[in-house]
């Protein structure tokens, strides 16, 4: 097979097994001699007997001469899957109520193995595109015979390497500091990179890069997985005797359990995968097949409101009065768009009450919401509204009303978080609730924006399985209402950044990065998050200063000029900004609408790493290379210091472009080759930046 620019090659040994041979940039086709068979090995009965432990295959299964980690497992007696066909077919298969990449453009080999024995056959989907690096794998587990089958891991994608002398890279972190990266050698032995949480995470995102260690923002092998999948993950690195790694990704076996009736199939999540030479390469072709196939309907590809969301500047002491005097100094401002967040619904006066009755509060607005966005409107702003639909407070209408709908085990009493829980999207009724009761709000007011929050991890899971069935089940929630309301601009958030993932962009074409806004932190992450997601998915925004949550204070300009690298907007009381401030405000958000098309859908490239050095830097281009939009952030001021000299990426070389901020005019050759001397203001926390236009 070939994408844009990769192969991948597979072949079927003489024994009828399935092997993986290549993955990685375009090769010429050639002929493949057999694998090296070990002297010391278990093999297979007949004539031409296999050690499996010794093959590069496709999809593994353990138990039967293949001892190392599978893809596959359903009980002590293993399975042994030989190739039974194939076709080829334009498009992709849909994944049975599981989101999944755009099939537009594509076509996708599905190969069928099955194990005769136990009547039991895997299809095996790879689908190319011909404008993409990227591979898209999904497998789905069929039981062919009489009895039942129970599954106890179901790996949507494996690959074998031949080489085990590689690092990988991962995205780890907690609430407020998610997505750092980290780098490890490998070694022999298993690496398991998972999350058990209920949802993906703010500690392990799910996104793993397996590359050559000495490879760089430049050049160097990198290969990098990412499931479309938005419950508990796990990427697994098996280094073996023999000096081979094995790649398993998809699903964590911890907590899985899936039985399958006579004829009855399982579906694994889409997997993604991309070969690459450099990080840069790796990440900007994942932000083009996020952008243009993972995320989808008109806001895709639109250019993003700036917004003002009222959390931090009222929490949920708010009437109508309040929130009307920030929206009328916010349009005057360049503001776009007016989000409601917590507080409007039941008696929400706190954090311990009223989730799941999403009834407007007419003491705080006498109006209504629809009342409230048309004054809001007729300033000229768009409207916006927060929800947490998946959440239920012991103390509201619908816990007393339905106490077990919330998840819960039959032994003890379930734990709460922010004085809240979780609603089991395991069962239809309560689906059914969620979607109605959401679409009764948004369908009673001109709501042209939804904050959709998860602020607490799933506990108390009742069964094996249950985590699967519950992210099915939220798939179905979050699809129903976004597919009835297409002009509705969703923004997923997960307390922050704790669902930052693939399988809500296929939803939700942006995520709230972290509830951390302090642009220090907000370097760390948002560098991080570049690995695997365009700027287009990250929410940024500038909030008061000191920042709440680290007390460190930084300048309006400081905290502008990081936000603008994403989906910008603002979060405090504007009301009681000085003058000063205001001005400024004016002229980010004047900036936000000249960039802001580079911005969310150039190329990124990433310049200099905060993880390593006292500067973080990165830069967008639009896709014609007539407009860059650099920004180099300085951490710690230190006295008679080296200078930073850094060398833009991405230009034109033989363009002229002119710094719209300095009037000085460079060659994109100059730029790229020579680079520039950063001149950065005296202090701690400051940033240069650079908006370039092609003469």
């Amino acid at each position: 097979m070939e994408g844009k620019d990769f192969s991948y090659v597979m072949r079927v040994s003489r024994e009828g097994y399935l092997l993986h041979d290549y993955f990685g940039k375009k090769i010429a086709p050639v002929t493949y001699e057999e694998d090296e068979r070990g002297w010391w090995c278990v093999q297979t009965q007949g004539a031409d007997g296999a050690c499996l432990d010794e093959l590069r295959q496709e999809y593994p299964c353990y138990g039967h001469t293949d001892l190392r980690r599978p893809a596959l497992s359903c009980g002590p007696a293993g399975l042994v899957l030989k190739y039974a066909g194939h076709k080829i077919f334009a498009g992709k298969p849909k994944l049975s109520g599981l989101p999944s990449a755009l099939g537009d453009g594509a076509e996708t080999l599905a190969v069928t193995l099955r194990d005769d024995d136990a009547k039991v056959s895997v299809d095996l989907n790879y689908t190319v595109y011909d404008d993409y690096g990227v591979l898209c794998r999904s497998a789905v587990i069929t039981n062919e015979g009489d009895e039942k089958v129970t599954l106890d891991r179901a790996y949507s994608a494996s690959l074998e390497l031949p080489r085990c002398d590689l690092s990988e890279i991962h995205l780890h972190g907690s609430w407020g500091r998610e997505r750092h990266i980290a780098e490890n050698s490998l070694v022999p032995g298993v690496i398991d990179i998972s999350n058990a949480r209920g949802g993906s995470g703010h500690q392990i995102n799910p996104f793993v890069i397996v590359k050559d260690p000495a490879a760089t923002e430049d050049q160097g092998f990198c290969l990098g997985i990412m499931p479309v999948y938005s419950g508990n993950h796990s990427t697994e690195i098996e280094v073996d005797q023999r000096g081979r790694t094995r790649i398993n990704s998809g699903i964590a076996p911890f907590m899985f359990e899936k039985t399958l009736g006579p004829r009855e199939s399982f579906t694994a999540p889409e997997c993604l995968l991309a070969a690459a030479d450099g990080l840069g390469e790796l990440s900007r072709s994942f932000h083009d097949f996020i952008r243009d196939r993972v995320c989808r309907g008109k806001f895709a590809h639109a250019p993003r409101p700036i917004l003002i969301n009222n959390w931090e500047a009222t929490y949920m002491d708010f009437d109508e009065d309040k929130l009307l005097s920030i929206a009328k100094l916010a349009s005057e401002l360049g503001i776009e768009l007016f989000v409601l967040d917590d507080g409007w619904f039941g008696k929400r006066d706190n954090d311990r009450c009223s989730l799941g009755d999403w009834v407007v509060n007419l003491k705080k607005l006498p109006s209504g919401i629809g009342g409230l966005a048309d004054k809001i409107n007729k300033m000229g702003l768009k409207f916006g509204l927060w929800f947490e639909p998946e959440m239920v407070s012991s103390d509201s209408d619908l816990y007393r009303a339905h106490p077990d709908w919330a998840i819960h085990s039959e032994i003890r009493s379930p734990g709460l978080g922010r004085s809240q829980l979780v609603l089991d999207l395991t069962r239809r009724e309560v689906q059914d609730h969620v979607i109605n009761a959401v679409n009764s709000v948004l369908d009673s007011a001109n709501i042209e924006y939804v904050k959709w929050d998860m602020n607490r991890y799933i506990t108390d899971m009742p069964r094996k399985g249950f985590n699967y069935e519950y992210t099915l089940g939220y798939y179905r929630v979050m699809g129903a209402i976004v597919e009835s309301h297409p002009n509705v601009l969703f923004e997923g958030c997960s307390a922050g950044g704790g669902r930052f993932d693939a399988g809500v962009l296929c939803y939700m074409p942006q995520i709230w990065t972290s509830d951390d806004t302090d642009p220090m932190e907000r370097v760390y992450i948002q560098y991080g998050t570049s690995m695997a997601y365009p700027p287009s998915t990250m929410g940024s925004h500038v909030t008061d200063g000191p920042n709440q949550y680290t007390h460190r204070p930084v300048s309006m300009k400081t905290r502008g000029d990081v936000a603008l690298s994403g989906n910008f907007g603002y979060e405090l009381d504007i009301t009681k900004l000085p003058e000063s401030d205001l001005e400024a405000i004016k002229a980010q958000t004047a900036l936000c609408r000249e960039l802001r098309e580079t911005v969310e859908y150039g190329d990124f490239y990433r310049l200099s790493d905060p993880f390593k050095n006292n500067v973080g830097g990165w830069m967008s281009v639009s896709k014609d290379k007539a407009k860059a939009y650099v920004t180099f952030t300085k951490m710690l001021f230190k006295p008679n210091s080296w200078y930073a000299h850094i060398r833009l990426k991405g230009l034109d070389p033989a363009a002229r472009y002119t710094d719209k901020f300095t009037r000085k005019t460079y060659m994109g050759d100059m730029l790229m080759n020579r680079g520039i001397l950063l001149n950065f203001p005296h202090g701690d926390f400051v940033t240069n930046t650079m908006w370039l236009v092609r003469k």
